[in-house]
């Protein structure tokens, strides 16, 4: 009888050792969300947006990574590309909860709201860009809206965008942003 317990104790040694300290649950109900270390969904900081959406930290090994390419095109708009590592775009009805590396991107032109996205692709209209050089920041967010963050700084990417043509002198509302012909992009919706 005595083989018996000591197989369990070394099973329940291996479980520990495999699993490691998350299997042991202290029970206060603190995860991530109540300031513990940063884990895949992250822990919410104090730190917001401009909006004031709260950062959602997660470690290293675990941060979503975001790139931006924005290219002219011949009718003065610009074709942006955004590639992600680590991340899943949600389509549209996913619930409002944080999930790892999946969420939407916000695009920010000089600082300002221009659209939130659910795919890799969208097409900037050029009345929403005046003549100058220009700052369009892409952000991550998770689906319940806190901003995807690694070492206290969102997870972000900015590139510079230049108009020089005789387009427009003046940005439009972010909320006006669309087609050309006035229809909605379906990355706006």
């Amino acid at each position: 009888m005595s083989w018996t317990r000591g197989a369990l104790a070394v099973f329940a040694v291996g479980v520990l050792l495999l699993t490691g300290p998350a299997a042991c649950d202290s029970g206060d109900g603190g995860g991530p969300e109540a300031g513990s270390s940063a884990g895949p969904v992250g822990k919410l900081l104090d730190t917001t947006d401009e909006e004031g959406r709260r950062y959602r930290e997660v470690g290293a090994g675990h941060a979503p990574e975001v790139g931006i390419e924005v290219q002219p095109e011949a009718d003065e708009s610009w074709d942006v590309r955004l590639t992600v590592r680590g991340f899943t775009f949600s389509p549209e009805g996913t619930e409002g909860e944080a999930a790892a590396g999946r969420g939407v991107a916000r695009l920010f032109l000089d600082g300002d709201h221009v659209a939130r996205l659910r795919g890799p692709r969208y097409r900037l209209a050029a009345d929403l860009v005046p003549r100058g050089t220009h700052q369009l920041t892409v952000r991550l967010y998770a689906d319940d809206d806190t901003v995807w963050a690694a070492d206290g700084e969102p997870v972000e990417s900015t590139a510079d965008i230049t108009a020089s043509g005789a387009g427009p002198t003046g940005a439009t509302q972010p909320e006006q942003a669309g087609g050309r012909d006035g229809t909605e992009l379906a990355a706006d919706r």
